[in-house]
């Protein structure tokens, strides 16, 4: 690799705050908020909307909708189509 084209990588902290659910991995994401972690160091911390802690597809609250009930009763509403 070149010298001096490419961001730092480095360890920081994904937060997630609806959930309180926060890991450590490497990013070359910055912030200036820190955090100390559990291993005793201080690391950037970046706060997230959603994770896999609290998304809906990983945490099991997600609804399936009924797509064929749907199209049956747009059919039952407005009558089939007719083919030519």
């Amino acid at each position: 690799m070149k010298s001096d084209i490419h961001p730092a990588y480095q360890p920081v902290v994904f937060r997630d705050r609806s959930a309180g659910y926060a890991f450590l991995t490497r990013s070359t994401a910055t912030s200036d908020k820190t955090i100390e972690w559990e291993d005793g160091n201080t690391y950037p911390v970046i706060d997230v909307e959603t994770s896999s802690a609290s998304h809906p597809f990983y945490t099991g609250t997600a609804r399936v909708l009924d797509t064929a009930g749907r199209v049956e009763r747009f059919e039952r509403r407005y009558g089939r189509r007719e083919e030519r």
